[in-house]
Protein backbone atom coordinates (compact mmCIF):
# COMPACT_ATOMS: atom_id res chain seq x y z
CA UNK A 1 0.00 0.00 0.00
CA UNK A 2 0.89 3.39 -0.62
CA UNK A 3 1.46 5.94 2.56
CA UNK A 4 -1.88 7.27 1.70
CA UNK A 5 -4.10 4.84 0.07
CA UNK A 6 -4.73 5.92 -3.48
CA UNK A 7 -8.00 6.87 -4.53
CA UNK A 8 -8.02 4.80 -7.53
CA UNK A 9 -7.26 1.36 -5.67
CA UNK A 10 -9.93 2.20 -3.08
CA UNK A 11 -12.46 2.22 -5.61
CA UNK A 12 -11.30 -0.79 -7.42
CA UNK A 13 -11.34 -2.40 -3.85
CA UNK A 14 -14.93 -1.09 -3.01
CA UNK A 15 -16.19 -2.42 -6.92
CA UNK A 16 -14.70 -6.18 -6.20
CA UNK A 17 -15.71 -6.35 -2.79
CA UNK A 18 -18.96 -4.78 -2.52
CA UNK A 19 -20.12 -7.24 -5.75
CA UNK A 20 -19.90 -10.35 -3.58
CA UNK A 21 -21.63 -8.47 -0.31
CA UNK A 22 -24.32 -10.97 -0.52
CA UNK A 23 -22.95 -13.88 -2.27
CA UNK A 24 -23.07 -17.47 -0.66
CA UNK A 25 -20.55 -19.99 -0.36
CA UNK A 26 -20.57 -23.55 -0.46
CA UNK A 27 -16.48 -24.04 0.86
CA UNK A 28 -15.72 -25.20 4.01
CA UNK A 29 -13.27 -23.82 6.55
CA UNK A 30 -9.74 -25.10 6.85
CA UNK A 31 -9.48 -27.67 9.30
CA UNK A 32 -6.53 -28.72 11.64
CA UNK A 33 -3.13 -28.86 9.88
CA UNK A 34 -5.87 -29.32 6.68
CA UNK A 35 -3.98 -28.72 3.10
CA UNK A 36 -5.20 -28.72 -0.46
CA UNK A 37 -4.55 -32.32 -1.07
CA UNK A 38 -4.58 -31.71 -4.70
CA UNK A 39 -1.96 -28.99 -4.76
CA UNK A 40 0.97 -30.19 -7.16
CA UNK A 41 4.25 -29.68 -5.41
CA UNK A 42 7.12 -28.80 -8.09
CA UNK A 43 10.20 -27.41 -7.11
CA UNK A 44 9.35 -23.77 -7.13
CA UNK A 45 5.87 -24.75 -5.02
CA UNK A 46 8.63 -26.07 -2.23
CA UNK A 47 10.38 -22.26 -2.74
CA UNK A 48 7.36 -20.60 -2.21
CA UNK A 49 6.37 -23.17 0.80
CA UNK A 50 9.62 -22.58 2.16
CA UNK A 51 8.87 -18.38 2.59
CA UNK A 52 6.34 -18.43 4.47
CA UNK A 53 5.68 -16.42 6.70
CA UNK A 54 6.95 -13.24 5.15
CA UNK A 55 7.24 -9.26 6.03
CA UNK A 56 7.31 -6.24 4.57
CA UNK A 57 9.59 -3.60 4.96
CA UNK A 58 7.14 -1.28 4.21
CA UNK A 59 6.97 2.85 3.80
CA UNK A 60 10.36 2.85 3.88
CA UNK A 61 13.04 2.33 0.77
CA UNK A 62 9.21 2.87 -0.61
CA UNK A 63 9.15 6.47 0.52
CA UNK A 64 8.46 8.95 -2.02
CA UNK A 65 11.22 12.01 -0.62
CA UNK A 66 14.70 12.84 0.13
CA UNK A 67 15.64 9.41 1.70
CA UNK A 68 14.22 5.92 3.18
CA UNK A 69 13.10 8.10 6.57
CA UNK A 70 10.40 10.41 4.25
CA UNK A 71 7.70 8.57 5.19
CA UNK A 72 8.85 8.51 9.49
CA UNK A 73 10.57 5.40 9.58
CA UNK A 74 13.93 5.02 11.36
CA UNK A 75 16.81 4.27 8.49
CA UNK A 76 17.07 0.64 7.99
CA UNK A 77 19.74 -1.39 10.22
CA UNK A 78 21.27 -4.69 9.72
CA UNK A 79 20.33 -5.21 13.17
CA UNK A 80 16.37 -4.64 12.20
CA UNK A 81 16.87 -7.30 9.61
CA UNK A 82 18.17 -9.75 11.68
CA UNK A 83 15.59 -9.09 14.11
CA UNK A 84 12.92 -9.78 11.22
CA UNK A 85 14.49 -13.00 11.06
CA UNK A 86 14.61 -14.28 14.92
CA UNK A 87 10.94 -13.46 15.03
CA UNK A 88 10.45 -16.47 12.75
CA UNK A 89 9.83 -14.50 9.66
CA UNK A 90 11.32 -16.57 6.45
CA UNK A 91 11.43 -13.92 3.61
CA UNK A 92 11.04 -10.13 3.47
CA UNK A 93 9.61 -8.18 0.57
CA UNK A 94 11.82 -4.65 0.43
CA UNK A 95 9.35 -2.86 -1.81
CA UNK A 96 11.66 0.06 -3.42
CA UNK A 97 10.73 3.33 -5.56
CA UNK A 98 13.88 4.33 -8.01
CA UNK A 99 11.80 7.06 -9.62
CA UNK A 100 13.44 10.14 -7.36
CA UNK A 101 16.91 7.84 -7.84
CA UNK A 102 16.97 7.80 -12.01
CA UNK A 103 18.48 9.80 -13.99
CA UNK A 104 17.61 11.69 -17.46
CA UNK A 105 16.98 10.04 -20.17
CA UNK A 106 18.93 8.80 -22.43
CA UNK A 107 20.82 6.71 -20.12
CA UNK A 108 17.65 6.86 -17.00
CA UNK A 109 20.86 6.21 -15.15
CA UNK A 110 19.97 4.91 -11.14
CA UNK A 111 22.20 6.75 -8.93
CA UNK A 112 25.11 5.08 -7.89
CA UNK A 113 24.68 5.68 -4.15
CA UNK A 114 20.98 4.24 -3.59
CA UNK A 115 21.86 1.13 -6.10
CA UNK A 116 24.13 0.93 -3.29
CA UNK A 117 22.63 0.95 -0.19
CA UNK A 118 19.37 -1.31 -1.78
CA UNK A 119 22.80 -3.56 -2.60
CA UNK A 120 23.89 -2.98 1.11
CA UNK A 121 20.51 -3.94 2.45
CA UNK A 122 19.14 -6.93 0.53
CA UNK A 123 22.82 -8.23 1.46
CA UNK A 124 21.63 -7.99 4.89
CA UNK A 125 18.43 -9.99 4.66
CA UNK A 126 20.43 -12.81 2.57
CA UNK A 127 23.08 -12.75 4.97
CA UNK A 128 19.71 -13.78 7.93
CA UNK A 129 18.84 -16.52 5.69
CA UNK A 130 15.53 -14.87 4.01
CA UNK A 131 14.29 -15.53 1.10
CA UNK A 132 14.27 -11.61 -0.24
CA UNK A 133 11.90 -9.68 -3.14
CA UNK A 134 12.60 -6.54 -4.27
CA UNK A 135 10.67 -4.63 -6.88
CA UNK A 136 9.70 -1.24 -8.62
CA UNK A 137 6.86 -0.36 -5.96
CA UNK A 138 5.46 3.70 -5.97
CA UNK A 139 7.26 4.01 -9.18
CA UNK A 140 3.68 2.39 -10.48
CA UNK A 141 1.11 5.32 -10.01
CA UNK A 142 4.09 8.09 -10.06
CA UNK A 143 5.07 7.50 -13.85
CA UNK A 144 4.51 4.24 -15.28
CA UNK A 145 0.35 4.92 -14.53
CA UNK A 146 1.06 7.67 -17.85
CA UNK A 147 2.32 4.72 -20.07
CA UNK A 148 -0.79 5.13 -22.40
CA UNK A 149 -0.16 8.93 -22.55
CA UNK A 150 3.67 8.57 -23.05
CA UNK A 151 4.25 5.01 -24.16
CA UNK A 152 7.81 5.11 -25.31
CA UNK A 153 9.63 7.34 -22.85
CA UNK A 154 7.98 5.18 -19.83
CA UNK A 155 8.58 1.64 -21.39
CA UNK A 156 12.01 3.06 -22.09
CA UNK A 157 12.46 4.49 -18.23
CA UNK A 158 10.67 0.73 -17.20
CA UNK A 159 13.08 -1.09 -19.52
CA UNK A 160 16.82 0.69 -18.33
CA UNK A 161 15.64 0.39 -14.49
CA UNK A 162 15.25 -3.54 -14.43
CA UNK A 163 18.53 -3.42 -17.13
CA UNK A 164 20.57 -1.89 -14.44
CA UNK A 165 18.76 -3.79 -11.61
CA UNK A 166 19.10 -6.86 -12.92
CA UNK A 167 22.68 -6.86 -13.53
CA UNK A 168 23.25 -5.64 -10.48
CA UNK A 169 21.86 -8.59 -8.77
CA UNK A 170 22.73 -11.32 -11.55
CA UNK A 171 25.13 -12.88 -9.56
CA UNK A 172 22.84 -13.45 -6.04
CA UNK A 173 21.72 -16.58 -5.16
CA UNK A 174 18.29 -17.57 -6.22
CA UNK A 175 16.99 -16.64 -2.73
CA UNK A 176 16.53 -13.04 -3.74
CA UNK A 177 13.50 -12.58 -6.56
CA UNK A 178 12.07 -10.03 -8.75
CA UNK A 179 8.92 -8.82 -8.72
CA UNK A 180 7.92 -6.57 -11.83
CA UNK A 181 5.83 -3.63 -10.42
CA UNK A 182 3.80 -3.46 -7.27
CA UNK A 183 0.03 -2.73 -7.92
CA UNK A 184 0.50 -2.42 -11.13
CA UNK A 185 -2.50 0.19 -12.74
CA UNK A 186 -2.84 3.32 -15.15
CA UNK A 187 -5.60 5.12 -13.98
CA UNK A 188 -3.31 8.29 -12.52
CA UNK A 189 -2.41 8.53 -15.90
CA UNK A 190 -5.77 8.95 -17.45
CA UNK A 191 -6.65 5.43 -18.60
CA UNK A 192 -10.30 3.97 -18.38
CA UNK A 193 -10.32 0.86 -20.37
CA UNK A 194 -9.47 -1.78 -18.76
CA UNK A 195 -8.41 -4.23 -21.77
CA UNK A 196 -5.84 -0.88 -22.24
CA UNK A 197 -4.72 -1.97 -18.97
CA UNK A 198 -4.10 -5.61 -18.86
CA UNK A 199 -2.27 -5.09 -22.59
CA UNK A 200 -0.12 -2.62 -21.00
CA UNK A 201 0.70 -4.75 -18.21
CA UNK A 202 1.36 -7.59 -20.46
CA UNK A 203 4.02 -5.53 -22.26
CA UNK A 204 5.75 -4.39 -19.05
CA UNK A 205 5.68 -8.47 -18.19
CA UNK A 206 7.39 -9.69 -21.18
CA UNK A 207 9.72 -7.20 -21.12
CA UNK A 208 10.80 -7.66 -17.53
CA UNK A 209 10.82 -11.11 -18.44
CA UNK A 210 13.27 -10.84 -21.05
CA UNK A 211 15.59 -8.06 -19.61
CA UNK A 212 16.15 -10.04 -16.59
CA UNK A 213 16.30 -13.71 -18.21
CA UNK A 214 18.76 -12.01 -20.64
CA UNK A 215 21.13 -10.77 -18.13
CA UNK A 216 23.56 -13.74 -17.28
CA UNK A 217 24.50 -15.18 -14.33
CA UNK A 218 21.99 -16.73 -12.23
CA UNK A 219 19.38 -14.37 -13.71
CA UNK A 220 18.57 -17.10 -16.19
CA UNK A 221 16.74 -19.22 -13.83
CA UNK A 222 15.98 -16.48 -10.81
CA UNK A 223 12.32 -16.95 -9.51
CA UNK A 224 10.34 -14.21 -10.92
CA UNK A 225 7.07 -12.54 -9.55
CA UNK A 226 4.02 -11.22 -11.52
CA UNK A 227 1.30 -9.44 -10.32
CA UNK A 228 -2.30 -9.41 -11.81
CA UNK A 229 -3.76 -6.03 -12.35
CA UNK A 230 -4.45 -4.04 -9.63
CA UNK A 231 -2.09 -6.92 -8.21
CA UNK A 232 -6.31 -7.61 -7.97
CA UNK A 233 -7.77 -11.28 -7.28
CA UNK A 234 -10.48 -10.58 -9.13
CA UNK A 235 -11.50 -13.69 -11.21
CA UNK A 236 -10.96 -11.33 -14.63
CA UNK A 237 -7.45 -10.33 -13.83
CA UNK A 238 -6.32 -13.63 -12.41
CA UNK A 239 -7.12 -15.14 -15.71
CA UNK A 240 -5.20 -12.84 -17.68
CA UNK A 241 -2.22 -12.84 -15.51
CA UNK A 242 -2.72 -17.00 -15.83
CA UNK A 243 -2.56 -16.30 -19.93
CA UNK A 244 0.35 -14.48 -19.88
CA UNK A 245 2.70 -16.91 -17.63
CA UNK A 246 1.17 -20.23 -19.97
CA UNK A 247 2.30 -18.14 -23.09
CA UNK A 248 6.20 -17.05 -21.33
CA UNK A 249 6.62 -20.94 -20.45
CA UNK A 250 8.98 -20.61 -17.76
CA UNK A 251 9.00 -22.57 -14.98
CA UNK A 252 10.29 -19.97 -12.35
CA UNK A 253 7.23 -17.26 -12.82
CA UNK A 254 5.38 -16.58 -9.70
CA UNK A 255 2.15 -15.25 -9.25
CA UNK A 256 1.47 -12.48 -6.66
CA UNK A 257 -2.01 -11.15 -5.48
CA UNK A 258 -2.72 -8.06 -2.49
CA UNK A 259 -5.22 -8.51 0.05
CA UNK A 260 -6.77 -6.11 2.73
CA UNK A 261 -10.15 -7.80 3.43
CA UNK A 262 -13.64 -7.39 2.56
CA UNK A 263 -13.78 -3.34 2.47
CA UNK A 264 -16.94 -2.98 4.78
CA UNK A 265 -15.21 -4.88 7.52
CA UNK A 266 -11.22 -3.61 6.58
CA UNK A 267 -12.39 -0.44 7.45
CA UNK A 268 -15.26 -0.40 9.91
CA UNK A 269 -18.21 1.13 7.42
CA UNK A 270 -21.73 -0.23 6.94
CA UNK A 271 -22.25 -1.50 10.06
CA UNK A 272 -19.27 -4.46 9.61
CA UNK A 273 -17.56 -4.27 13.32
CA UNK A 274 -17.70 -7.80 13.52
CA UNK A 275 -15.83 -10.85 11.66
CA UNK A 276 -19.09 -11.74 10.27
CA UNK A 277 -20.15 -14.24 7.56
CA UNK A 278 -19.86 -11.74 4.76
CA UNK A 279 -16.10 -11.43 5.83
CA UNK A 280 -15.12 -14.43 6.38
CA UNK A 281 -17.19 -15.22 2.86
CA UNK A 282 -14.62 -13.03 1.07
CA UNK A 283 -11.55 -14.74 2.16
CA UNK A 284 -13.36 -18.14 0.97
CA UNK A 285 -14.10 -16.88 -2.29
CA UNK A 286 -11.39 -14.98 -2.59
CA UNK A 287 -8.55 -17.79 -2.16
CA UNK A 288 -10.58 -20.33 -3.87
CA UNK A 289 -10.14 -18.23 -6.89
CA UNK A 290 -6.57 -17.99 -6.45
CA UNK A 291 -5.65 -21.16 -5.46
CA UNK A 292 -8.27 -22.56 -9.37
CA UNK A 293 -6.44 -20.25 -10.96
CA UNK A 294 -3.09 -20.96 -10.50
CA UNK A 295 -1.92 -22.94 -7.44
CA UNK A 296 -3.64 -26.00 -8.60
CA UNK A 297 -2.22 -25.41 -12.01
CA UNK A 298 1.24 -25.84 -10.76
CA UNK A 299 1.50 -22.16 -10.54
CA UNK A 300 2.89 -21.02 -6.79
CA UNK A 301 1.21 -17.76 -5.46
CA UNK A 302 2.38 -14.64 -2.76
CA UNK A 303 0.12 -12.53 -1.25
CA UNK A 304 2.95 -9.71 -1.85
CA UNK A 305 0.85 -7.36 0.77
CA UNK A 306 -2.00 -7.94 3.33
CA UNK A 307 -3.56 -6.26 6.02
CA UNK A 308 -6.79 -4.02 7.32
CA UNK A 309 -7.25 -1.05 4.93
CA UNK A 310 -8.35 0.72 9.11
CA UNK A 311 -4.63 0.04 9.86
CA UNK A 312 -3.65 2.94 7.89
CA UNK A 313 -5.48 4.99 9.87
CA UNK A 314 -5.27 3.44 13.49
CA UNK A 315 -5.08 -0.10 14.22
CA UNK A 316 -7.93 0.43 16.76
CA UNK A 317 -9.84 0.87 13.70
CA UNK A 318 -11.05 -2.72 14.50
CA UNK A 319 -11.61 -3.89 17.31
CA UNK A 320 -9.05 -6.26 19.24
CA UNK A 321 -11.09 -9.16 19.32
CA UNK A 322 -12.77 -9.28 15.74
CA UNK A 323 -9.18 -8.05 14.48
CA UNK A 324 -7.70 -11.44 15.91
CA UNK A 325 -10.43 -13.15 14.70
CA UNK A 326 -10.11 -12.29 10.93
CA UNK A 327 -6.08 -12.75 10.95
CA UNK A 328 -6.49 -16.04 12.01
CA UNK A 329 -9.35 -17.10 10.13
CA UNK A 330 -7.04 -15.65 6.76
CA UNK A 331 -3.58 -16.81 7.97
CA UNK A 332 -4.85 -20.53 8.07
CA UNK A 333 -6.82 -20.40 5.01
CA UNK A 334 -4.02 -19.04 3.23
CA UNK A 335 -2.21 -22.07 4.54
CA UNK A 336 -4.47 -24.34 3.75
CA UNK A 337 -4.25 -23.18 0.00
CA UNK A 338 -0.61 -23.82 -0.23
CA UNK A 339 -0.48 -19.51 -0.56
CA UNK A 340 2.69 -17.87 0.96
CA UNK A 341 1.75 -14.28 2.88
CA UNK A 342 3.80 -11.68 3.73
CA UNK A 343 2.35 -8.82 6.10
CA UNK A 344 2.36 -4.81 5.20
CA UNK A 345 4.09 -3.47 8.36
CA UNK A 346 4.62 0.17 7.71
CA UNK A 347 5.79 0.49 11.27
CA UNK A 348 2.74 -0.15 12.73
CA UNK A 349 3.04 -3.65 13.36
CA UNK A 350 6.81 -4.29 14.73
CA UNK A 351 8.85 -1.51 16.21
CA UNK A 352 12.14 -0.66 14.56
CA UNK A 353 13.96 0.24 17.20
CA UNK A 354 12.38 -1.41 20.14
CA UNK A 355 12.19 -4.31 18.48
CA UNK A 356 8.60 -5.02 20.07
CA UNK A 357 5.64 -5.61 18.50
CA UNK A 358 2.82 -3.40 19.41
CA UNK A 359 -0.06 -6.14 19.15
CA UNK A 360 1.49 -9.21 20.88
CA UNK A 361 -1.57 -11.26 20.17
CA UNK A 362 -1.63 -10.46 16.85
CA UNK A 363 1.70 -11.61 16.08
CA UNK A 364 1.06 -14.67 18.32
CA UNK A 365 -1.54 -15.64 16.19
CA UNK A 366 -0.05 -14.77 13.07
CA UNK A 367 3.00 -17.67 14.09
CA UNK A 368 0.13 -20.14 15.73
CA UNK A 369 -1.35 -20.22 11.61
CA UNK A 370 1.45 -21.58 10.55
CA UNK A 371 0.23 -24.81 12.63
CA UNK A 372 -3.37 -24.80 12.81
CA UNK A 373 -6.22 -23.33 13.88
CA UNK A 374 -6.76 -21.19 17.13
CA UNK A 375 -9.48 -21.31 19.31
CA UNK A 376 -11.38 -18.01 20.19
CA UNK A 377 -14.88 -16.78 21.42
CA UNK A 378 -18.04 -14.36 19.66
CA UNK A 379 -16.14 -11.59 21.73
CA UNK A 380 -13.36 -11.00 23.80
CA UNK A 381 -15.12 -8.36 25.62
CA UNK A 382 -17.86 -9.00 28.47
CA UNK A 383 -19.85 -6.66 29.47
CA UNK A 384 -21.47 -5.69 32.98
CA UNK A 385 -23.95 -2.60 34.21
CA UNK A 386 -22.87 -0.77 36.95
CA UNK A 387 -25.21 -1.17 39.64
CA UNK A 388 -27.36 -4.28 38.01
CA UNK A 389 -27.74 -7.30 39.50
CA UNK A 390 -25.24 -9.78 37.74
CA UNK A 391 -26.03 -13.01 36.49
CA UNK A 392 -24.38 -16.14 34.70
CA UNK A 393 -23.21 -15.01 31.59
CA UNK A 394 -22.67 -17.28 29.18
CA UNK A 395 -19.79 -16.61 25.90
CA UNK A 396 -19.95 -19.07 22.82
CA UNK A 397 -16.51 -20.43 22.23
CA UNK A 398 -15.44 -21.20 18.24
CA UNK A 399 -12.29 -23.86 19.22
CA UNK A 400 -11.94 -24.55 16.00
CA UNK A 401 -11.20 -28.34 16.67
CA UNK A 402 -9.30 -27.54 20.14
CA UNK A 403 -9.87 -28.44 24.08
CA UNK A 404 -9.91 -25.34 26.86
CA UNK A 405 -7.83 -27.00 29.10
CA UNK A 406 -7.39 -23.75 31.49
CA UNK A 407 -9.13 -20.48 32.33
CA UNK A 408 -6.75 -18.23 34.58
CA UNK A 409 -6.92 -14.55 35.75
CA UNK A 410 -3.77 -12.24 34.55
CA UNK A 411 -2.13 -12.59 37.83
CA UNK A 412 -1.46 -16.25 37.39
CA UNK A 413 -5.05 -17.42 39.34
CA UNK A 414 -6.25 -20.42 37.77
CA UNK A 415 -10.29 -20.66 38.14
CA UNK A 416 -12.21 -23.77 38.79
CA UNK A 417 -14.19 -25.51 36.52
CA UNK A 418 -17.84 -26.15 38.52
CA UNK A 419 -16.95 -23.33 41.20
CA UNK A 420 -16.41 -20.48 38.48
CA UNK A 421 -17.08 -21.32 35.53
CA UNK A 422 -18.85 -24.14 33.57
CA UNK A 423 -18.12 -25.61 30.27
CA UNK A 424 -20.95 -26.81 28.14
CA UNK A 425 -19.86 -28.37 24.32
CA UNK A 426 -18.43 -24.30 22.86
CA UNK A 427 -20.63 -22.41 25.41
CA UNK A 428 -18.43 -21.01 28.37
CA UNK A 429 -20.87 -20.25 31.45
CA UNK A 430 -19.00 -17.78 33.62
CA UNK A 431 -20.65 -17.98 36.80
CA UNK A 432 -22.59 -14.61 38.82
CA UNK A 433 -19.93 -15.22 41.76
CA UNK A 434 -16.90 -15.34 40.12
CA UNK A 435 -18.18 -12.22 37.90
CA UNK A 436 -19.49 -10.05 41.34
CA UNK A 437 -15.87 -10.95 42.66
CA UNK A 438 -13.56 -9.29 39.98
CA UNK A 439 -15.78 -6.60 40.35
CA UNK A 440 -16.20 -5.80 43.82
CA UNK A 441 -14.16 -2.46 42.92
CA UNK A 442 -17.00 -0.97 41.27
CA UNK A 443 -14.90 0.85 39.08
CA UNK A 444 -15.72 1.82 35.72
CA UNK A 445 -13.57 -0.13 32.44
CA UNK A 446 -11.73 -3.23 32.85
CA UNK A 447 -12.22 -4.76 35.90
CA UNK A 448 -10.42 -8.37 34.87
CA UNK A 449 -8.50 -10.33 32.16
CA UNK A 450 -9.18 -13.78 31.83
CA UNK A 451 -7.16 -15.77 29.51
CA UNK A 452 -8.32 -19.19 28.29
CA UNK A 453 -5.65 -21.74 27.72
CA UNK A 454 -6.24 -24.27 24.68
CA UNK A 455 -4.76 -27.36 24.07
CA UNK A 456 -2.80 -26.41 20.24
CA UNK A 457 -2.45 -22.52 19.10
CA UNK A 458 -3.05 -18.89 20.97
CA UNK A 459 -4.53 -18.24 24.55
CA UNK A 460 -7.54 -16.23 23.74
CA UNK A 461 -8.06 -13.20 26.61
CA UNK A 462 -11.79 -12.29 28.19
CA UNK A 463 -11.77 -8.38 29.41
CA UNK A 464 -14.53 -8.08 32.10
CA UNK A 465 -15.71 -4.45 31.98
CA UNK A 466 -18.03 -2.70 34.15
CA UNK A 467 -20.00 -0.08 32.24
CA UNK A 468 -22.58 2.55 32.45
CA UNK A 469 -24.40 4.45 29.38
CA UNK A 470 -21.86 7.13 28.00
CA UNK A 471 -22.87 10.95 28.49
CA UNK A 472 -22.53 13.50 26.01
CA UNK A 473 -22.70 17.35 26.46
CA UNK A 474 -23.83 20.54 24.41
CA UNK A 475 -21.24 21.88 22.45
CA UNK A 476 -20.12 24.23 19.56
CA UNK A 477 -17.12 24.08 16.95
CA UNK A 478 -16.68 24.45 13.59
CA UNK A 479 -16.16 21.73 10.70
CA UNK A 480 -12.39 22.40 10.37
CA UNK A 481 -12.63 21.44 14.60
CA UNK A 482 -15.36 19.89 16.21
CA UNK A 483 -15.66 17.01 18.79
CA UNK A 484 -18.65 15.82 21.22
CA UNK A 485 -17.42 16.15 25.00
CA UNK A 486 -18.15 12.44 26.15
CA UNK A 487 -18.02 10.64 29.20
CA UNK A 488 -17.16 6.96 28.20
CA UNK A 489 -18.20 5.73 31.66
CA UNK A 490 -16.13 1.86 30.70
CA UNK A 491 -17.42 1.94 27.39
CA UNK A 492 -16.03 1.82 24.16
CA UNK A 493 -17.30 2.94 20.32
CA UNK A 494 -17.93 0.48 17.83
CA UNK A 495 -19.69 2.98 14.98
CA UNK A 496 -21.24 5.70 14.52
CA UNK A 497 -24.62 6.89 12.36
CA UNK A 498 -25.15 10.11 10.90
CA UNK A 499 -28.72 10.56 9.41
CA UNK A 500 -30.79 14.33 8.57
CA UNK A 501 -33.53 14.92 10.56
CA UNK A 502 -35.49 15.31 7.51
CA UNK A 503 -34.69 11.80 6.14
CA UNK A 504 -32.05 10.08 4.30
CA UNK A 505 -28.42 9.29 4.81
CA UNK A 506 -25.96 11.96 5.89
CA UNK A 507 -22.05 12.63 5.30
CA UNK A 508 -19.85 10.60 2.32
CA UNK A 509 -20.45 7.39 1.29
CA UNK A 510 -24.21 7.93 1.46
CA UNK A 511 -25.32 4.81 0.76
CA UNK A 512 -25.09 3.42 3.99
CA UNK A 513 -25.96 5.63 7.31
CA UNK A 514 -23.13 3.81 9.15
CA UNK A 515 -19.68 5.73 8.56
CA UNK A 516 -16.01 5.18 8.65
CA UNK A 517 -14.56 4.60 11.62
CA UNK A 518 -11.27 6.50 11.65
CA UNK A 519 -12.37 8.55 8.72
CA UNK A 520 -15.38 10.75 9.76
CA UNK A 521 -14.91 9.88 13.44
CA UNK A 522 -13.23 8.87 16.03
CA UNK A 523 -13.49 8.38 19.83
CA UNK A 524 -10.28 9.57 22.29
CA UNK A 525 -10.88 8.49 25.40
CA UNK A 526 -7.82 10.16 26.67
CA UNK A 527 -9.44 13.76 26.05
CA UNK A 528 -13.14 12.31 26.88
CA UNK A 529 -14.66 12.96 23.30
CA UNK A 530 -15.77 12.09 20.05
CA UNK A 531 -14.06 13.46 17.04
CA UNK A 532 -16.00 14.56 14.01
CA UNK A 533 -13.59 15.32 11.00
CA UNK A 534 -13.49 17.47 7.94
CA UNK A 535 -14.00 14.71 6.11
CA UNK A 536 -17.33 14.28 7.57
CA UNK A 537 -18.22 18.20 7.33
CA UNK A 538 -17.02 18.13 3.78
CA UNK A 539 -20.08 16.06 2.95
CA UNK A 540 -22.96 17.61 5.10
CA UNK A 541 -25.59 19.87 3.85
CA UNK A 542 -27.00 22.59 6.30
CA UNK A 543 -29.29 21.52 8.42
CA UNK A 544 -30.00 18.71 11.65
CA UNK A 545 -28.33 15.63 11.78
CA UNK A 546 -29.13 13.23 14.14
CA UNK A 547 -26.00 10.75 15.15
CA UNK A 548 -26.13 7.81 16.83
CA UNK A 549 -23.49 6.27 18.44
CA UNK A 550 -23.24 2.26 19.31
CA UNK A 551 -20.91 0.74 21.92
CA UNK A 552 -19.80 -2.28 22.53
CA UNK A 553 -21.79 -2.61 25.41
CA UNK A 554 -24.37 -2.53 23.16
CA UNK A 555 -25.77 0.45 24.32
CA UNK A 556 -27.13 3.43 21.50
CA UNK A 557 -26.75 7.38 22.44
CA UNK A 558 -28.48 9.63 20.24
CA UNK A 559 -26.69 12.98 19.53
CA UNK A 560 -28.01 16.23 17.35
CA UNK A 561 -26.32 18.38 15.24
CA UNK A 562 -26.65 21.63 13.34
CA UNK A 563 -24.79 22.85 10.37
CA UNK A 564 -24.80 26.44 9.20
CA UNK A 565 -22.09 26.87 6.91
CA UNK A 566 -18.50 25.90 8.92
CA UNK A 567 -20.62 26.62 12.52
CA UNK A 568 -21.59 23.12 14.13
CA UNK A 569 -23.77 23.13 17.08
CA UNK A 570 -24.36 20.37 18.97
CA UNK A 571 -27.05 19.26 21.61
CA UNK A 572 -27.26 15.81 24.01
CA UNK A 573 -30.72 14.49 23.56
Amino acid sequence: MTKRTTKSFILTVVTTLLLSLFSTVASAAPGDDQKASSTPQSKLQSYVDDMQPGWNLGNTLDAVGADETAWGNPRVTKELIQQIAKQGYKSIRIPITWDQHIGPAPGYTIDPAYLDRVQEVVGWALDSNLYVMINLHHDSWLWVSSMEKNHDIVFARYKSAWTQIADRFKNYPDKLMFESINEPRFSEGGTVDESKMTQMLGELNVSFHEIVRKSGGLNAVRPLVLPTLYTSPEQARLDELYKSITMLNDPNLIATVHYYGFWPFSVNIAGYTTFEKDTKNDIIQTFDKVYNTFVARGIPVIVGEYGLLGFDRNTGVIEQGEKLKFFEFLSQYLESKDITSMLWDNGQHFNRTTYKWSDPELYNVLMASLKGRSANAESDLIYLTKGAEIQNTNVNLNLNGNKLTVLRLKDGKTLHKGKDYELNGEVLTLKASLLNQLTTSGQLGVNAVLTAEFNKGTDWNFKVIVSDTPAMSNTTGTTASFAVPTTFNGDQLATMEAVYASGGNAGPQNWTAFKEFGYTFEPSYATNEIKLFPNFWSEVHDGEVILKFHFWSGKVVTYSITKSGTSIVGKAL
